[in-house]
């Protein structure tokens, strides 16, 4: 019985105009904001749990909640409304404030009235860059950099666009996809507002802007196509001499303009979302190049277009690629912060993860010890913090893979004591590393260890969900299978019996719990002595399961097929057995390389 024991923008009239064309970066340069300052961190799995067969993963929720500062409700929605006095209109904001804790790609200040252009070769005239060192908060000088009210106006409007860009972001991240979905639609009704008023500037089309480029981040590109024509119409309807406008078309015309930067970024982003990855990497390499131009090629800059593209080889099955990238990202981090900055620390985990998927186990060990003392000793983070948790499980998992079992016990218990001294016993997260560790335990053979430890588990979940709760039914489970490698056989089957009527109502009859609950059934019952025919009808329902949801030549139908064809044997249904045993040939064939008869 095979039970698998992891789970887890100058102005000059005097040269021709650029046309004014409608288009995705005709739209996405009106005002360029960086996607934020991602820090890599390793994307490995984070979960180490015992499941009984390798046919099957846990399905795990996790909830994260936002607390939103009062203040004016409308429609639902909390949000303050922010004006920007222009001398054409008024343009209202709705967004929740709060502090800009991002850095982001600065629109470049004009000349005022009355002057007709700047020196845009001068360097201390360019933009400043949105992934710079946390310092470099200071905008770029120009000519009359002070003389002119309108621009220190411009300047709020856009901070207040890059706080409601920033709000948005955290929202995502911490999970709340639908208030930053409730808070881009207030503010695309308060534009629409404005425009159907008659108001029909550069102010108007930088808010649908930022807008668009929140939806991006979503991932909802349908209605980003309607934003895009409805900000290219207005465009199209500006005036030569509208402020900003120059300099948006002059930059439209620079192929190494670093204001590109940022819809290409966006581009990439969702060309390798939907599968066009070959796109997406020449699109990544030309942010690449274009920084490396602008900036230097051992600039911080670069981290986060290099973080992306080693993320998308990942994602494709390049990890060769992907441990160049990182590598390369170490080296920056290093030559830019130090090597005992905790950003250095976030570099190594993410290239042991490169490491790992390359097969080379040992070496990303090594780095993730490494990162973790780094990041601890650095303080970058919180030794609560989820990520530091969820690399501790990852170097914990690739020990147990390599056979060195006790020290990775020795990571899970620590994530144990942290997780009950920081956020206590009933906290899901402690729920959490007491079944990673009984399944250390269990893979070690030490069952009497795992029961208790399930037991325990078992027990706060008893006395914190309802006793139908489906997340009450892993522990359960898991309880299930130690038992049945104590021999204690009857209290195993009762467990499992009561695990599977859970996952049935609670995921349906035909859903990949209930299959992994009816895998380690079939196993209680075959050494309890049940009748055959019985068991030949759950292990069928078992490939069902398995071939809709792994496909007909996975691996996992091979085990189960190979397990159906013994008991049509055993019951001597030959005519049923032998179509079944010449697919099973075909499977062993398939992955010979793999499996030992």
């Amino acid at each position: 019985m095979g039970w698998a024991q992891m789970a887890h923008g100058f102005k000059a009239h005097d040269k021709p105009r650029p046309r004014k064309e409608s288009s995705f970066m005709t739209s996405c340069l009106l005002l360029c904001l960086a996607f934020g300052n991602a820090t890599p961190t390793s994307s490995m799995a984070a979960s180490f749990l015992a499941v009984p067969s390798p046919s099957f993963s846990n399905h795990r929720k996790s909830q994260v909640g936002l607390c939103l500062p009062s203040g004016i409700w409308q429609n639902g929605r909390t949000h303050f409304p922010i004006c920007l006095q222009m001398q054409k209109c008024k343009v209202k904001l709705y967004m929740i404030p709060c502090k800009a804790i991002v850095r982001f790609w600065a629109l470049k200040r004009f000349a005022s009235v009355g002057s007709l252009e700047v020196d845009t070769e001068d360097p201390k005239h360019h933009v400043s860059s949105g992934f710079s060192a946390p310092n470099d908060f200071a905008r770029s000088k120009t000519l009359h950099d002070h003389s002119s009210n309108l621009w220190d106006g411009m300047n709020d409007f856009e901070r207040q666009l890059q706080e409601l860009f920033n709000e948005v972001k955290s929202m995502i991240m911490m999970g709340n996809k639908n208030d930053a979905i409730d808070l881009l639609q207030a503010n695309y009704e308060a534009v629409k507002e404005q425009i159907n008023a008659g108001n029909k500037g550069i102010e108007e089309v930088a808010i649908l802007d930022i807008i668009a480029l929140g939806y991006v981040y979503i991932g909802d590109l349908k209605f980003v196509q309607s934003l895009l024509d409805m900000m290219s119409g207005i465009v199209d309807s500006l005036k030569d001499d509208e402020p900003l406008l120059d300099a948006i078309l002059m930059h439209m015309g620079r192929k190494t303009s670093i204001l590109l930067v940022t819809s290409l970024l966006g581009m990439a982003k969702v060309l390798g979302s939907i599968g066009r990855a070959k796109k997406a990497v020449e699109i990544y390499h030309r942010v690449i190049t274009i920084l490396e131009l602008n900036r230097g090629t051992e600039s911080a800059d670069l981290v986060l277009p290099l973080f992306s593209l080693g993320s998308l080889f990942i994602k494709e099955g390049k990890a060769v690629d992907a441990e160049s990238v990182f590598s390369r990202i170490l080296k920056i981090y290093t030559k830019v912060y130090g090597e005992n900055d905790g950003r250095v620390g976030m570099a190594m985990c993410s290239l042991a993860h490169a490491k790992c998927a390359n097969g080379n186990a040992e070496e990303a060990i090594e780095l993730y010890k490494k990162a973790l003392r780094v990041i601890k000793d650095s303080n970058y983070m919180s030794l609560d913090d989820s990520i530091m948790e969820n690399m501790r499980i990852d170097l914990a998992e690739l020990l147990h893979i390599v056979g060195r079992g006790q020290e990775g016990r020795e990571l899970l218990e620590e994530c144990l004591l942290i997780t009950e001294k920081y956020k206590g016993k009933e906290h899901p997260s402690f729920v959490t590393h007491l079944l990673n560790l009984a399944a250390s335990y269990s893979r070690s053979k030490n069952f009497v260890e795992a029961e208790r430890l399930l037991r325990i588990c078992l027990d706060i979940m008893t006395n914190t969900v309802w006793p139908d709760d489906q997340s009450i039914s892993f522990p359960m489970l898991h309880l299930g299978i130690t038992l049945y490698h104590l021999n204690r056989d009857k209290e195993a089957e009762k467990l499992v019996l009561e695990a599977l009527y859970i996952r049935e109502i609670a995921f349906g009859k035909d859903s990949l719990p209930v299959g992994e609950a009816l895998d380690c059934l079939v196993s209680i019952q075959t050494r309890l002595g049940e009748d055959d025919t019985k068991l030949l009808e759950l292990l069928k329902r078992v490939l069902r399961i398995q071939e809709r949801e792994f496909g007909s030549e996975s691996e996992e139908v091979m085990l189960t097929l190979k397990k159906v064809v013994s008991y049509l044997d055993k019951l001597g249904r030959k005519e049923e057995k032998f179509p079944l045993q010449k697919r099973l040939s075909n499977l062993r064939m398939k992955y010979k390389q793999k499996v030992q008869y």
